[in-house]
């Protein structure tokens, strides 16, 4: 019994593939000339083909029956099911193989899409047809051209290479190898490729990446690069949706402004491009250029706002900042590129050169047509502090309630003290010898850095001080209330600002921290940390 059923399946299933490969024919007039067509019925007017499924009519046809081979001529249409139709001036059809090739003026057509070509191939076995000499496919939303190219019809899917451009209105595609989708205009980008904004010029780089044409929603993960105006955003990968005019990025991010000599770097940012707005964390990082002179700014939190005439840059957390002639480090720092001025809160201290500069919070100013440095000034408790240029234990000190500085040449060069001002200095002949220490108390106090020194200190009012030798200074004067060095925490290079916070003070002597604090906060009993 299992023998009769094995047989009358395998019959069954020969029958079957018998019939799929069998072709049925029909024409106006049919002919055989061995002589002038060896092998080959002649098939004349309104000629007609069936075979598994699909529909040939032609003009004419020679149908080789050894073959099982089809060559049709003239007006050549073939419809597969409801859903394909093709046209051409010629065909070949193997039966065997389910495979064709048209040639001369070939049109597809399905419910998707339009392609016209001068030859297509299909192996309608695997529903694939190929190109191999440029073609041309419409959809309701784009026209796609390429060299190269493969539909693959149950997905509705184009695999296109060499040459690919995809336009519509709003955009054009440039690549080499790309797959796009008809029914959903969904593009995946393999390769360099460009996507160009036909109406205000903007562009996108990758090479690889995902597009939709249809809601212009595209993200890419290599090499990404995004053109705005005279902004570039560049990332490993990056979100953009233009509509929204939003952008996000991920690792190695730069976002540049050629027009400001401005660049904001980070490893994640949000770009809000209607105005003009960058939000950036992980290690970022904004930096300036003037003449050839940057500026870095690092925080936990980076925000730049508004259109270049008017923008503002905020930093939150953990801020420092590095120039070649000045250093800075605080909590939080906003500036405003249209007025100039830049405000540094919380805990704020500045290096510049030799100088060690603190107070409440400290504004530095700019010329907004040059953009260089122009004036300085520190409010609350303000603080200068030099190092002795030859004992390390001592320091010449300047300190007030206010103080205001003015720049040359970017270079910090004249301050004032206003209000409660005190100072200590070590006075040194030109042989280096310290001859003297002055300690003085008055309410104003003007001085200028001469080669990044503390020089020629006057008091602008009456003072009370005293100048006395070396050996006769009182040793617990040697320091003003409020003092902490704090070289420890000044970045040296552009790459410091990106350490990690190092503990408050950590490399400071226990005895000079304690008696800052006691002096700060007053004696009580505080208890350092280990």
């Amino acid at each position: 019994m299992k023998k009769l059923l094995i047989i009358l399946f395998v019959f069954v299933s020969s029958v079957g593939v018998s019939q799929q490969k069998k072709i049925k024919f029909d024409a106006d007039i049919q002919f055989v000339d061995e002589e002038k067509y060896p092998g080959a019925t002649v098939l004349i007017g309104k000629v007609k083909m069936i075979h598994a499924g699909a529909i040939l009519t032609s003009k004419k046809a020679y149908y080789y029956k050894k073959d099982n081979f089809f060559k049709a001529i003239g007006d050549v249409v073939i419809n597969q099911g409801d859903t394909v139709k093709q046209y051409s001036d010629y065909v070949d059809y193997d039966a065997n193989l389910k495979k064709s090739v048209s040639w001369g003026n070939v049109v597809l057509k399905d419910p998707t899409m339009t392609l016209t070509t001068d030859t297509l191939y299909f192996n309608r076995a695997s529903q694939l047809l190929y190109y191999k000499d440029h073609a041309v496919i419409k959809d309701e939303t784009n026209v796609l051209e390429s060299k190269n190219g493969n539909y693959y019809l149950e997905q509705k899917k184009f695999t296109a290479t060499t040459k690919v451009t995809i336009t519509n209105p709003d955009n054009l595609i440039v690549s080499n190898h790309l797959d796009y989708y008809t029914n959903s205009g969904h593009t995946f980008l393999y390769g360099p490729s460009t996507i160009t904004n036909q109406k205000d010029n903007n562009k996108i780089y990758s090479e690889r990446g995902f597009y939709n044409t249809k809601t212009d929603i595209s993200h890419f993960v290599k090499n990404a690069k995004l053109y705005l105006d005279e902004r570039t955003i560049e990332g490993d990968s990056l979100y953009y949706d233009k509509i929204r005019g939003f952008a996000s990025a991920t690792n190695n991010i730069k976002v540049i402004d050629t027009a400001e000599n401005f660049m904001a770097k980070g490893n994640y940012a949000e770009y809000f491009q209607k105005t003009d707005s960058i939000f950036m964390i992980k290690r970022a990082v904004a930096i300036s250029v003037v003449e050839n002179d940057s500026t870095f700014i690092h925080g936990d939190t980076l925000l730049v706002t508004g259109k270049k005439d008017h923008r503002i840059i905020r930093s939150y957390n953990n801020v420092k900042i590095f120039k070649l002639d000045l250093q800075g480090k605080c909590d939080s720092l906003y500036t405003d590129q249209s007025k100039g001025i830049t405000k540094m809160y919380v805990d704020p201290i500045l290096w510049s050169d030799k100088s060690q500069i603190t107070g409440d919070s400290i504004k530095l100013l700019s010329n907004t047509t040059t953009e260089k440095l122009d004036s300085l000034k520190i409010l609350g408790n303000s603080f200068i502090i030099q190092k002795d240029s030859i004992d390390p234990e001592n320091f010449n000190q300047i300190k007030g309630r206010n103080m205001y500085g003015k720049f040359i040449e970017n270079q910090l060069r004249t301050l004032l003290v206003k209000g409660n001002g005190e100072a200590v200095n070590f006075n040194r002949n030109d042989e280096g010898v310290l001859e003297t220490i002055t300690k003085q108390f008055c309410s104003n106090i003007e001085f200028e850095l001469i080669d990044s020194e503390i020089n020629e200190i006057k008091c602008l009012n009456m003072s009370d001080g005293k100048t006395y030798p070396p050996s006769m200074y009182p040793e617990n004067d040697r320091r003003l209330k409020g003092f902490i060095w704090r070289e420890s925490e000044q970045p040296k290079t552009k790459e410091d600002i990106f350490k990690k916070k190092v503990k408050a003070y950590k490399n400071i002597d226990k005895n000079t921290l304690l008696k800052a604090k006691e002096n700060t906060f007053g004696k009580k009993e505080i208890k350092l940390n280990p």
